[in-house]
């Protein structure tokens, strides 16, 4: 009894401890300014772009979807706390397509510099960035 006891208040202080910070370090969606000019997009549509099922912005224009190496910890990052998924489901579903001649796999990019560089100066671009990497040349998109 007092082992469950300790691990439901260890569990709780270290939700306390970690989650103020948290909000910083996860990604956040951005996009090239200039095309996607909305700050808003749902969570089923931000999926569904990085899942390449949705590929074409609401005026019709092509979606540019980058990402980063499946290694890279802002990739993984991004996929379990913003996509919800873990990066071998996401791979796997780009795999499914690429092989099935129905779809294609997005953009990878080494780096985060290279990321907002190829977000900035793509039409129709989307990706992910940490918060300390944004400035005015991507724009940030909210899916609250």
């Amino acid at each position: 009894m007092i082992k469950i006891y300790l691990r439901c208040l260890l569990g709780t202080l270290w939700l306390c401890v970690v989650s103020p910070g948290f909000a910083e370090d996860t990604p956040v969606v951005v996009v090239n300014s200039i095309t996607y000019p909305n700050a808003f997009l749902s969570q089923n549509a931000i999926t569904a772009i990085f899942g390449m099922r949705l590929r074409k912005w609401e005026d019709g224009s092509p979606i540019k979807v980058f990402v980063m190496p499946d290694g890279n910890p802002i990739h993984i990052a991004f996929s379990k706390y913003v996509l919800r998924v873990f990066p071998y489901q996401l791979r796997s579903a780009w795999n499914r397509l690429v092989f099935s001649g129905t779809g294609e796999e997005p953009m990878i990019v080494e780096s985060e510099e290279k990321m907002r560089e190829a977000i900035s100066s793509t039409p129709g671009a989307i990706g992910y960035l940490s918060r300390s990497m944004l400035n005015e040349s991507v724009k940030a998109i909210s899916n609250d």
